[in-house]
């Protein structure tokens, strides 16, 4: 099978060989295999202190960077790697304990699955058989099912391997290497969620939830979740999954605090949750910090996992204990935010509030207007940009709103002034500079005695020159250099009407000159009115309307 659907693979049967040659590579010789494959798929670290109890652990792969990635000092010895979401067999098993248990004896860490219970257990009684000393530890850390006589195994594993490999590196019995495990394997919890199921190689991904649902308490392979239900705010979902994760912890102690990502959720989404959990009450107890990074994952499934574990002296330790393993996520201890105060520089001009009611009148309705039409901008912009220029000038909007009552709007000059600074701080993207420019450059021309139509053409001007574009060029330009034009006539209305006219002019423009539009083709362009001329078009809709 040469590759299939959406994954880089060169085919279904040689992908978890490839991919732990791929681990091997990238591990600087840190990392080595057993021979064997494609049965037999053990990674284990290229050198190991012989004497001292070996941790191994296992499973099926699509968790990357669990097991393999995880093998190296302070944490496993060997990892065993079935196929993916599948148990390795006896044998390999078997050949992984083999190849690292000495006379100290070797230490089994295991997900409760079946399957793994199973093929990791008759290894165990196999090495046994041979004269190995050999434990078990088996974890059940998942929260979901209450009352479930076998909880599963999931990202809680991971506390248990780092305890366990703190424990074996110095030098501790296999006794003493099992005690902590089973300690930490039974304290640890953990809950996911996740708005997508996992894509399984090639295989297309079964759709189960709808847009905006989320399956809370699903599991690492795929399983269905405990309960289906209207994705929350990250603030809501953590309080959430706190309140379901305290139940079924001690009432009073210190915890470590794993925020896992299951696959395919954005950096930016996972330092939100992180964010939002530690806001809740249970994160309030939250004294040290793994992650948010991807440990224990499910493939390409959009969702994350908490794992939570009551700390003491020697499990804080073991956690904090520093390990050569890249993909570790190394615990941290948690602190305060350090803020530190802008530079004096940023700082800006110190405004004195004055009131016009007129102007306060257009401000208002400009602004309310585009907040109002966030949602359409954002969607215009989505099909010719990045989604974003309404979030943009709805962000400059509302900076302005708040600011209403402090602005200077019997003093033009001041105003534009004030306008620049609070449009350039608030806004990003291209639009928020160009905004602010437009803005500083009427300023200057306000404060020369010019009134407001030849100082708006000042900072049509001081735009063109720095944003490089013109009529034509199928930007905001398109519909502010018209209304700008015919404010000079004093009528309002009719400067609303060339702004509309413009814009809907860039619909039929087949090429953008500057901006993410200008990577498109004439045939994604057509049709579609420029994001920005729009804005512009809403805004001056909005100051016509509220003239008396």
């Amino acid at each position: 099978m040469a590759g299939s659907f959406s994954h880089f693979m060169g085919g279904r049967d040689t992908l978890v060989t490839e991919a732990i040659d791929g681990l091997l590579a990238a591990s600087g010789g840190r990392l080595a295999r057993l021979d064997g494959y494609p049965d037999i798929r053990v990674v284990l670290r290229a050198e190991r202190d012989a004497a001292r109890v070996a941790v191994v652990s296992g499973g099926g792969s699509g968790h990357e960077p669990a097991h393999a990635g995880f093998v190296g000092s302070g944490l496993l010895d060997a990892a065993v790697c079935g196929d993916v979401f599948a148990s390795p067999s006896v044998d390999a098993v078997l050949a992984g304990i083999l190849a690292v248990t000495g006379p100290a004896g070797c230490l089994l860490v295991v997900k409760n699955y079946a399957g793994d219970r199973l093929n990791f257990g008759l290894a165990a009684e196999r090495a046994r058989g041979l004269g190995l000393s050999v434990e078990t530890v088996i974890v059940s850390d998942d929260v979901a099912l209450p009352g479930v006589p076998q909880p599963r195994g999931i990202a809680g594993t991971l506390f248990v391997h780092k305890v366990a490999g703190h424990a074996a590196t110095a030098g501790g019995s296999l006794a003493e290497v099992a005690g902590i495990a089973r300690r930490a394997a039974g304290a640890a919890k953990s809950l996911g969620i996740a708005v997508s199921t996992a894509t399984i190689p090639g295989s297309r991904r079964a759709e189960r939830m709808a847009e905006g649902a989320a399956e809370l308490g699903l599991g690492i392979h795929g399983e269905p979740g405990a309960e289906r239900l209207a994705l929350p705010e990250a603030s809501e979902l953590a309080r959430i999954m706190a309140g379901r994760l305290s139940g079924s912890l001690p009432e009073a102690g210190d915890l470590a605090l794993l925020v896992n990502n299951l696959g395919a959720t954005t950096a930016l989404e996972m330092h939100v949750l992180t964010r939002a959990v530690l806001a809740t009450d249970l994160g309030r107890r939250v004294r040290l910090l793994l992650g948010p990074s991807p440990a224990m994952t499910a493939l390409d499934m959009h969702g994350a996992s908490l794992s939570v574990l009551p700390l003491d002296d020697t499990l804080e330790k073991a956690l904090l204990a520093p390990t050569g393993v890249p993909a570790w996520p190394q615990a941290v201890r948690l602190a305060p935010p350090v803020v530190r105060p802008l530079a004096e520089g940023l700082r800006g001009e110190t405004f004195t509030p004055s009131r016009d009611e007129r102007v306060a009148r257009r401000i208002s309705a400009v602004a309310s207007a585009l907040a109002e039409g966030e949602a359409d901008l954002n969607a215009l912009d989505a099909r010719v940009g990045d989604g974003d220029t309404g979030t943009t000038f709805a962000g400059a909007a509302r900076s302005v709103l708040a600011e209403l009552d402090r602005l200077p709007q019997a003093d033009p000059p001041a105003l534009a002034r004030a306008l620049a600074e609070r449009i350039g701080r608030a806004a990003g993207g291209s639009s928020g500079v160009l905004a602010s420019i437009f803005f500083a450059a009427a300023a200057g021309a306000l404060a020369t005695g010019r009134d407001w139509a030849d100082a708006l053409s000042e900072g049509v001007a001081r735009v063109r020159t720095h944003g490089g574009a013109g009529p034509g060029d199928r930007t905001l330009l398109d519909a502010l250099i018209p209304a700008v034009e015919a404010l000079r006539t004093g009528d309002i209305g009719r400067a609303a009407e060339a702004a509309r006219r413009g814009a809907e002019a860039t619909a039929g423009m087949s090429r953008a000159a500057t901006g993410r539009s200008s990577y498109l083709g004439a045939g994604d362009l057509a049709g579609v009115q420029d994001p920005g001329a729009a804005a512009v078009a809403l805004a001056f809709a909005a100051l016509a309307r509220g003239e008396p």
